[in-house]
């Protein structure tokens, strides 16, 4: 591709690099407009630029195995995804040498990184942009953006891109429709229903229905009978008193229940005292204090994966520490620093 100025009545066919007025004539119904950039100038845009006093302007020119922006956005992203319904993705429409790609449901991100690193790679012209690994997305939201940054780019270079790229983008979507949530109680008061109304805003944008409230006390053999009878198929413990060490109530009840712990405490803040199990096939979350809130803490990566059918290994909480600060709080009575 051939960039720079060239004489405004040669530029016939050429793709205007940046925005210019221009005189739509006869004088005697003179109309000035803009003549956006990326215009491929017809000679009406020519004669109308020239009347403006415009001698030169500055194009793109593409050449031979040239391939024009929005058809090379739009080939790269049904490179990278030959199966929308499969993926799990919508491509947009081209426009301005973009594409961008959408969830068609809720679900979980999952990318292949050296692929898409590979994409990059080739041509700094050619661009892809992701949310990140394991991104919770809504239906509809957008995933990634495909831009190529020049008017036009080789063939041979985006065929590289492409190539081996198919399937590194994928939206897997919940493979649960229900879950319990356990409630344990410390005195004879009932509880708040904040972390109720919190996990159930959580489970119903992932599609999930909460079943009924269940409040036991806090000692292993009333919460070891509640997990067995809990109807869900995701089950999630929230204690009135924090879990504090793998032999604590929440955990020993798993274990009397016949089940368990494949992960106690995780590094990431807020959510370190979290653990992960599984009773009869059911996966069981032991929550943190902090699911009580809506905010975003360590509990929503491992029950986002967890719903989406994703294996979570003690392994894959451990490397969630890198990024695993999520939030200051400096009202906690035990700050992270000092003053």
């Amino acid at each position: 591709m051939k960039f720079g100025r060239v004489a405004t009545q040669s530029a016939a066919g050429t793709i205007l690099a940046h925005s210019m007025q221009a005189r739509q004539l006869p004088h005697e119904t003179q109309l000035v407009y803009r003549v956006a950039k990326g215009t491929v100038l017809s000679a009406q845009h020519l004669a109308d630029l020239a009347a403006e006093g415009h001698q030169e302007v500055t194009v793109a020119q593409l050449e031979e195995g040239d391939l024009h922006e929005d058809a090379a956005a739009l080939e790269l992203a049904q490179a990278l995804v030959p199966d929308e319904a499969g993926q799990g993705i919508r491509i947009s429409g081209a426009g301005a040498g973009r594409v961008n790609l959408y969830a068609q449901a809720c679900g979980v991100v999952l990318l292949d990184s050296e692929a898409l690193h590979q994409v990059n790679a080739v041509d700094p012209m050619i661009t892809i942009a992701t949310v990140p690994d394991f991104h919770r997305v809504d239906a509809d939201g957008m995933i990634a953006t495909i831009k190529i940054i020049s008017y036009g780019v080789v063939a041979g270079l985006l065929h590289r891109a492409g190539a081996g790229s198919a399937g590194a983008i994928r939206v897997q979507a919940p493979v649960y429709s229900s879950a319990s949530l356990i409630e344990t109680t410390v005195t004879r008061e009932v509880p708040s229903d904040k972390g109720r109304r919190a996990m159930a805003g959580r489970l119903q944008r992932m599609g999930l229905t909460l079943s009924e409230r269940v409040l036991v006390s806090h000692r292993e053999s009333d919460l070891a009978a509640a997990l067995t009878n809990a109807p869900g198929e995701v089950i999630l413990v929230l204690t009135g008193s924090a879990t504090s060490d793998p032999a604590d109530v929440a955990p020993a009840a798993l274990g009397l229940a016949g089940g368990h712990v494949i992960r106690f405490g995780m590094p990431v803040d807020p959510g370190n005292l979290l653990f992960l199990g599984e009773l009869h096939g059911k996966p069981v979350i032991g929550l943190p204090g902090c699911a009580r809130s809506p905010a975003l803490n360590g509990a929503d990566w491992v029950l986002e994966r967890v719903l989406c059918g994703l294996p979570v290994t003690g392994e894959d909480i451990a490397a969630m520490g890198v990024g695993g600060l999520l939030k200051e709080i400096p009202t906690r009575p035990m700050p992270r620093r000092s003053p």
